[in-house]
């Protein structure tokens, strides 16, 4: 039962949940449009036509019935998805099966063995069509985004030879920064490749950046901080020209657009399942005769081949069994939001998802920048309403004369949960003029977030405003 605001949704059991268009479906979609259009958009003139229609089109009641934690009281406003989002209950059953059923080794010969190497495979295809990977073999699954961004970069490290040159950027998460720096002990040297003051990072400022020295450059698909989307395609463009390797960090861009390593053109991908609706685990794509060819440790037994090669030890099965669940929670959103009854791939469904999410999120975030103008605050990076399209809804801001932990306690005790602080990225602090030890407040909102939660955050903000 999903209620909120006079209105109840009965839903499904969520191990047999499915987004299809059946006379559930329709009920969930035609309620949320009701709901949106008559409680909870922001006021007329804040929204453009496309974020409106988004915003009144897509079934925000049943994505929120879907999330267990988001329906269980007192209630929460949860704006903190940028450190881990929540889960879906066809995820949580993904994964209490994989403990009740099949909590053991893989690799043997009986049933519940045969299990966990079955669910390995159908989780590898799932990622793979997530990132359209050419083939499953290339993705390699273990303990989070960091952690693979680091075995790449030792790998890396061993052989540099004459292109020792690396490009970073001022924006990024310091898990994709530190991780580099540290091969100067192995005769790397760095460049940096700088966000101008529109809070973005341009594909032509990184051209004179490259040499024939250049290894490889090392960006993010959007910040994690300030929300910017990064134009990873002109990027890779331009330092494959160069002879070069792009290595992307996926993190925070995964819940929010459609992921596409053909389309980017990069070379490696790392991402966090944590971000994207899946329990705690990573993932690592890369092109495979680049994996292949990828020095790491194994033992003598494991074949010199993607993903065996990379995958060193036991990683968490149940948690790549949630994993495998997200996607699916993806497609069959997409599979509701496609036109009529028309059958589509997987990869269609996802794209229709990725899509519909995007613009929805787009409404949130014109709403976020309604509610932080009007009591305020500084917003660091994109402001500009006609380029919305430009960043996801994650804003980092302040409020003038109150400091940032503050601010965040106030929300705290209003039952509104963002984060404060440096947000992992110092340098990027540093180039705003903040202070790493206090750094901004971070509001980070997702897709089962709702107008009517940005408007009780504005307004909790400005008694919080008036109060201090």
């Amino acid at each position: 039962m999903f209620e909120g605001r006079g209105y109840q949704l009965e839903i499904a059991p969520a191990f047999h949940w499915s987004l299809k268009t059946d006379i559930l479906a329709h009920t969930a979609r035609a309620a949320a449009c009701q709901i949106l259009g008559e409680q909870v958009l922001p006021s007329k003139g804040t929204l453009d036509n496309d974020s409106a229609f988004a915003a009144t089109s897509f079934p925000i009641a049943h994505v929120r019935a879907a999330f267990p934690a988001l329906n269980r009281p007192p209630g929460f406003v949860f704006f903190d998805n940028a450190a881990g989002a929540q889960i879906p209950q066809i995820v949580l059953d993904a994964v209490n099966h994989h403990l009740l059923e099949c909590n053991v080794q893989r690799g043997g010969r009986y049933a519940k063995s045969q299990e966990v190497d079955a669910t390995i495979v159908r989780a590898r295809k799932s990622v793979a069509d997530l990132v359209n990977a050419r083939d499953p073999s290339e993705i390699a699954f273990g303990m989070n985004a960091t952690s693979f961004i680091r075995m790449v970069s030792l790998a890396i490290g061993q052989a540099l030879g004459a292109r020792n040159e690396i490009v970073l950027t001022d924006m990024d998460h310091e898990a994709n920064v530190a991780t580099w720096l540290i091969l100067e002990r192995f005769g790397a040297k760095f460049s940096w490749w700088k966000m101008r003051e529109d809070g973005l990072l341009h594909a032509e400022d990184l051209v004179p950046l490259l040499s024939s020295r250049t290894r490889l450059v090392a960006c993010t698909l959007a910040s994690n901080a300030i929300g910017s989307i990064v134009d990873v395609a002109a990027a890779a463009e331009v330092t494959h020209r160069a002879g070069a390797e792009i290595f992307l960090d996926a993190v925070h861009y995964a819940p929010h657009g459609l992921i596409d390593v053909r389309a980017f053109d990069c070379d490696y991908l790392a991402c966090s399942g944590y971000k994207i609706f899946a329990p705690h685990m990573g993932f690592l794509w890369g092109r495979r005769e680049l994996l292949q060819s990828l020095p790491t440790f194994r033992e003598d037994f494991i074949p010199d081949e993607p993903p065996g090669k990379i995958e060193a030890g036991t990683f968490i099965y149940e948690n790549v069994a949630g994993m495998d669940a997200a996607v699916r929670y993806l497609e069959e959103l997409g599979k509701l939001l496609s036109p009529g009854d028309i059958a589509v791939s997987r990869r269609a469904a996802l794209q229709h998802a990725l899509t519909a999410i995007q613009k929805y999120e787009q409404s949130l975030t014109l709403g976020m920048l309604e509610v932080l103008n009007r009591c305020g605050a500084t917003v660091y990076g994109i402001t500009d309403k006609g380029r919305v399209h430009h960043r996801v809804p994650t804003l980092c801001f302040n409020v003038p004369k109150i400091p940032p932990a503050k601010v965040t306690e106030k929300l705290a005790s209003a039952n509104i949960g963002v984060r404060d602080g440096h947000m992992y990225a110092p340098r990027l602090m540093k180039r705003l003029g903040l202070s790493t030890n206090s750094g901004a407040v971070r509001a980070s909102l997702v897709h089962y977030n709702t107008p009517d939660e940005v408007r009780e955050f504005g307004a909790t903000l400005d008694e919080i405003k008036r109060s201090c």
